[in-house]
């Protein structure tokens, strides 16, 4: 009987010591001989930049000192009802669709080109074309389809829509409640596509020269995936192996004390 325990009692510590990983393999941002050391300020200005691209939604609003003419270009949805603090005369539609070929469609002014512009850059470039129509018209533009798509060892892997368009790595990764205990920090996966093509990015989130990274914020359509850590896999794979060994054990160390 006391054979069968000890059996049953190493054989659970195994499988509890199999599952223990290095701290530095789950610490975020760690310190390294080699961080950089960057103008945060220029890093953003030369590395963030979050362009307009087709089948993109716009929010575009208009104001002017002629609040009647201005209405021409507000279109108001009336199927839905405002929103706390909010009214028909302030809220715009559901939004503009950027089409394949780059443009938005205005009413009274017709199709612009916004593709490959910032969000400041289009806002500028629409108050010049109303300004045909419009005493100082003034223009409100923001992204109603900022999406990013977490995958694999999330605590909450999805697709979150964000109304900000400017969303780093770790509030994505918070948005989706952190990676788990397996998630291999040192191989997420970030998908990206430029021009039409899918491109793989390494990242490694132990290290703190991310913070300077180009892909330290995101873009709309940015799919991270997280991969399991190789002792998952094989623990996982060790646990079906020795799990019936173990059940087995316990039921004949619970049959034999039972019985005595």
């Amino acid at each position: 009987m006391k054979k069968i325990t000890r059996s049953f009692i190493a054989l659970t510590l195994l499988l509890f010591l199999g599952s223990c990983r290095n701290v530095l393999e789950v610490t975020y941002f760690q310190e390294s001989k080699d961080t950089a050391v960057v103008s945060k300020q220029k890093f953003i200005e030369d590395h963030y930049v979050s362009v307009i691209q087709p089948y993109d939604i716009l929010s575009i609003y208009v104001s002017s000192l002629n609040p009647e003419a201005t209405t021409f270009f507000n279109v108001f949805s009336k199927s839905e009802g405002p929103t706390v603090g909010d009214s028909y005369s302030t809220r715009p539609n559901v939004g503009y669709l950027v089409d394949a070929e780059g443009n938005i469609d205005m009413p009274v002014v017709g199709k612009i080109k916004v593709v490959g512009l910032s969000t400041i850059q289009a806002k500028d470039y629409i108050q010049k074309q109303l300004e045909k129509y419009l005493q100082q018209p003034s223009v409100r533009i923001y992204f109603e389809n900022f999406k990013v798509t977490l995958l694999g060892e999330v605590t909450h892997p999805g697709v979150y829509t964000v109304t900000n368009e400017k969303l780093t790595l770790p509030e994505a990764i918070g948005l989706a409640g952190d990676l788990s205990i397996f998630g291999n920090r040192k191989e997420v996966m970030l998908i990206r596509e430029v021009k039409g093509e899918k491109i793989y990015i390494p990242i490694d989130l132990t290290r703190r020269d991310l913070f300077y990274s180009p892909y330290y914020y995101l873009h709309s359509n940015d799919i991270l995936y997280v991969p399991p850590v190789k002792d998952k896999v094989s623990q996982s794979d060790n646990f079906y192996k020795i799990a019936p060994l173990i059940i087995s054990l316990g039921t004949l160390a619970a049959f034999v004390l039972f019985n005595r």
